[in-house]
């Protein structure tokens, strides 16, 4: 965990969580799932041209092609969709703490349902982190937000999760950044025909819905994703991971600073548990180092940190604002 990773889990946790921002700036003057048609055509064909000009082949493995339908449906077109949608009404910052509770439910659900073991520190955090959520929730809807655009954002932080929990080992065989491309295209694809139907062309163009539009493009759509799998690979999927405890932060930060927010002392009160409870769920899938078998010669045991396997809850999260 040296000074170089430190940068990079700290600008993917400040890429992803800043996208919610934006995602409101957008949909305040297009309509959402039209601006989420060219988001991710432009961001799509950007990777898979990217992924070429590098010497990426189109000839992915079976598991690669799964994750490319099942991300693209459940990530971009459910998740971000519903997301988008919600935000019309919902405030930014509470978008992004209930959509930081993806690691909170992918451990939830390893733990009750497919039975793996989870230490008492990360059962703790799982509940600390739900109490945080139902906290910042309770302000909120008493201030009069909408509930039905909360239970889309939970909507749609449940269907992220449950890509996450479905598909496993899709960054293995290489061709990493096609993947990522292509599942964008297939998130344009599935959008397209709701947008068509169910949305007028009503754009009011101004000089901050461009530069959100091509932020939210660029930066948390592509950069984010190759920070992520870069990340990945140099201090594994568990020690990464851990960074998410801080989306919560900054989701509600930039969103104050940005869009000027009003945060009051119960939602401070709730970002803060959400992060121990993440913070704790990560911790605790953190294996210990285990000691080497003394070696003629050597001046005594030496230990390593044995490199783990990705489980469900460490399942990469493509691009996912």
């Amino acid at each position: 965990m040296d000074l170089k990773s430190l940068a990079m889990g700290l600008g993917f946790a400040l890429m992803w969580s800043s996208a919610f921002t934006a995602a409101r700036i957008i949909v305040t003057d297009a309509p959402p799932m039209t601006a989420l048609v060219f988001r991710f055509l432009i961001s799509g064909l950007v990777g898979v041209a990217l992924a070429r000009a590098t010497g990426q082949s189109w000839r992915l493995s079976r598991k690669q092609w799964t994750a490319v339908l099942i991300f693209g449906l459940c990530q971009n077109a459910l998740y971000l969709g519903l997301n988008f949608y919600a935000m019309q009404t919902v405030q930014a910052s509470l978008a992004a703490v209930i959509g930081s509770t993806m690691p909170l439910l992918v451990a939830a659900a390893n733990w009750l349902i497919f039975r793996e073991r989870l230490p008492v520190v990360g059962v703790m955090g799982v509940i600390a982190g739900f109490i945080g959520v139902a906290i910042i929730m309770s302000a909120r809807i008493s201030g009069g937000t909408d509930p039905f655009a909360i239970l889309l954002c939970v909507i749609a932080a449940v269907a992220l999760a449950y890509a996450t929990l479905t598909v496993r080992n899709a960054s293995s065989g290489g061709n990493l950044l096609m993947v990522v491309g292509l599942q964008l295209l297939v998130g344009s694809a599935i959008l397209a025909g709701p947008a068509f139907v169910f949305e007028p062309w009503d754009v009011a163009w101004s000089y901050e819905l461009v530069v959100a539009f091509l932020y939210t493009t660029l930066i948390p759509g592509l950069a984010a994703t190759w920070v992520w799998f870069r990340l990945v690979g140099r201090i594994g999927a568990t020690r990464a991971a851990t960074y998410h405890f801080l989306n919560p932060f900054f989701g509600v930060a930039i969103a104050a600073v940005l869009l000027g927010e009003a945060l009051g002392p119960r939602d401070l009160l709730g970002v803060a548990i959400i992060m121990g409870g993440i913070l704790a769920v990560q911790l605790s899938r953190q294996k210990p180092a285990v000691a080497g078998p003394v070696t003629p010669g050597s001046e005594g045991p030496k230990s390593e940190t044995p490199k783990a396997e990705p489980s469900r809850a460490d399942a990469a999260c493509y691009a996912s604002k």
